[in-house]
């Protein structure tokens, strides 16, 4: 398995990939998610790093540098923010996330990264393990009221 950055011959994978995050997430949360309408589009995607397998994108990972600059609660850091890492519903369990997410680790270092930080969906319990797993520890919860 190769890990590198996306480039354009990878985007109708990628949106395949997309299809699978979206139907996911709207398995377990419909009244936020609508059906068929993924995250990004061929005119948004941008996707940072992916898996590929005998030339098959297996997985993709899109990250994106946040810099904090100290304020009254918060001092300098630099993040590197998972916006979305998903492997191909037919490769998991086969270690894909741990090698992509391994990849991704070893960026932060060198990006010089305090922090990687990602959010998870309530109910997507596979993926909290995974991270958990991975020594990824709650910093905040958000919360919902719905009117």
């Amino acid at each position: 398995m190769t890990i590198r950055l996306a480039n354009e011959n990878d985007i109708d994978s990628i949106l395949d990939l997309l299809s699978q995050v979206l139907e996911l997430h709207y398995n377990i949360r419909p009244d936020l998610f609508v059906k068929g309408k993924t995250k990004y589009d061929k005119t948004t995607l941008k996707p940072i790093y992916v898996a590929i397998e005998n030339d098959r994108l297996i997985a993709y990972c899109f990250c994106i540098i946040k810099e904090n600059k100290a304020d009254n609660h918060i001092a300098n850091s630099k993040t590197l923010y998972i916006d979305d890492l998903c492997v191909d519903k037919e490769y998991r369990s086969k270690h894909i996330g741990q090698n992509i997410l391994d990849y991704i680790k070893e960026e932060a270092k060198r990006l010089n990264a305090d922090y990687i930080t990602l959010n998870v969906w309530e109910g997507n319990d596979t993926a909290k393990l995974f991270y958990e797993h991975n020594g990824f520890k709650i910093r905040k919860t958000e919360m919902e009221y719905k009117v």
